[in-house]
């Protein structure tokens, strides 16, 4: 978690991580009822992460997809 704050610039943070996060935190909110929170902790990171992955993925298949510019 501290490389994560520390080697990324506060831009991409924001742009990059705080929606999944946020996404996670309301999917945990609404669902995660297991009267345990190291469960509910763990619940949420785990949502996090696969729903961070989600987003990398799409990401990188949208990239792949865009036609390179040709050489000048």
């Amino acid at each position: 978690m501290y490389s994560l704050l520390s080697k990324q610039p506060t831009r991409l943070l924001l742009l990059r991580h705080a929606p999944t996060l946020i996404g996670a935190l309301a999917i945990a909110e609404m669902f995660y009822k297991w009267h345990s929170f190291l469960l509910e902790a763990g619940g949420f990171l785990l949502t996090w992460f696969v729903l961070d992955a989600a987003v990398s993925a799409a990401e990188r298949l949208l990239q792949r997809d865009t036609p390179e510019e040709p050489p000048r």
